[in-house]
């Protein structure tokens, strides 16, 4: 079987390290990948928004299924592309159709789904420039801090804790009248904020049956202590020490059934991950945030301990039989810590030469902003590399990937020595 995964980041990283020890697998190809897919498959250069050129790079290489890394080419509609087209139906996409993708791709619209089918999740009001007014006033009856979300996709930024009212009410009118993050913020969700321990579930589904995936938990500040500016990850851990069976188990009954049995209900077909963001409130889930596909860099901690074969569970997707397959997870434990250019999240340089990543030899190297040129490995992205380790213990794990993370160079890296140890 010919697979293209599609995306260039740690996530398709670390799917293409897992889909390539498939026994089922004749060729992989990455598009547009980074320097380090390139020792799993074929990197092809394409851009992820560029359907006319996947379809045809599919039919021309025989490719019979489409991983779907990130959410933009979801959200844009890459699925509804190809089934769109006699020549290209046939080849089966890893993630949701473009209704499906509005989980992630509009806030109101998941916060009405939540709201539809009774799943638990913090109270919450939209706003546009429309009912501005009413909005500022909605925020005087509301205890802080308060939680503003851009209703679209804002590349992981249009999420604003607001710890005063004069703050909330200043970037209320920042993001709807001054569109502070585009269109994304034209319309705002205003939320209740909840206080609690932040943890990911994931879901793979063929629209009738689901598995549940290993629990994670990642990091989103820049600094240790979780402190300073939010980022896209900056490390993560699986499985969750405080995500047990019981919870878990309230996790499925409350959350991960009504999301699927929703989803049939209101006829909205759905082949893919979902993501489910979740806040263990007092030993209670309640869902933050739904995503359209794996989460990164919870990935490249989940991925690596699934024994079995993922094609397996992917194909079960495509020919609509997953309840039919099974599969197998390490009891180890997995820890990633991402090195990043130095000034992330806010401005930071390209093109810095990275060496001794051969020299790690516990941990797994998944690249994300790196490329190659002249033979050399460069950086080309805010988050460079994630480091995973997998070990029989959290202390282990995250000892091994600190460890090796500081076994690698670049000019300006930076990484948190201080990842999952609230955990221990």
């Amino acid at each position: 079987m010919n697979i293209l995964i599609v995306g260039s980041g740690g996530r398709e990283s670390a799917f293409a390290y897992k889909i390539s020890q498939s026994p089922r697998l004749s060729s992989l190809y990455i598009a547009p990948g980074n320097a380090g897919t390139g020792q799993y498959g074929t990197n092809v250069n394409l851009k992820v928004t560029d359907f006319e050129g996947i379809a045809a790079f599919a039919l021309a290489n025989d490719v019979s299924l489409i991983v779907v890394g990130p959410e933009e080419p979801l959200v844009k509609g890459i699925h509804d592309y190809f089934l769109s087209r006699e020549d290209i139906r046939h080849i089966a996409i890893i993630g949701p159709q473009q209704q499906g993708a509005q989980l992630e791709g509009s806030k109101d619209f998941s916060k009405e789904f939540m709201q539809r089918h009774d799943i638990p999740t913090a109270a919450y009001r939209s706003f546009d420039r429309s009912n501005l007014e009413e909005g500022l006033a909605y925020l005087e009856t509301q205890s802080l801090p308060i939680v503003l979300k851009a209703d679209g996709l804002a590349a992981g930024k249009g999420v604003l804790i607001c710890e005063t009212l004069k703050d909330a009410k200043a970037e209320l009118k920042a993001m709807i009248a001054d569109a502070k993050f585009g269109a994304a913020s034209s319309v705002v969700v205003i939320e209740e904020f909840l206080k609690g321990i932040e943890l990911s579930v994931f879901v793979l589904t063929d629209g009738e049956s689901y598995k549940v995936l290993p629990s994670a938990k990642d990091y989103k500040r820049i600094g240790e202590g979780d402190t300073g500016l939010n980022t896209g990850g900056m490390g993560s851990v699986s499985p969750v020490p405080f995500a047990d069976e019981a919870f878990l188990a309230k996790v499925e009954e409350r959350i991960i059934k009504p999301t699927v049995e929703g989803l049939k209900t209101d006829n909205i077909p759905y082949k893919g991950f979902i993501f489910i963001g979740l806040m263990n409130v007092g030993g209670d889930p309640y869902v933050i945030e739904y995503n359209v596909r794996m989460g990164d860099p919870e990935t490249e901690s989940v991925l690596p301990r699934i024994e079995s074969d993922l094609v397996d569970l992917l194909e079960g997707v495509a020919k609509g039989d997953l309840a039919n397959r099974s599969y197998t997870v390490s009891p180890k434990t997995a820890a990633t810590v991402v090195l990043v250019s130095g000034g992330y999240p806010g401005d930071y340089g390209n093109g810095k030469a990275i060496s001794n990543i051969e020299n790690v030899k516990e941990s797994i190297v998944f690249h994300a902003g790196t490329k190659e040129q002249n033979g050399e490995v460069l950086t080309a992205g805010g988050r460079v590399l994630a480091v995973t380790a997998l070990e029989d213990d959290l202390f282990s794990a995250l000892q091994q990937a600190t460890a090796d993370a500081g076994r690698i160079f670049f000019q300006g890296k930076y990484f948190r020595t201080d990842i999952g140890f609230d955990l221990i």
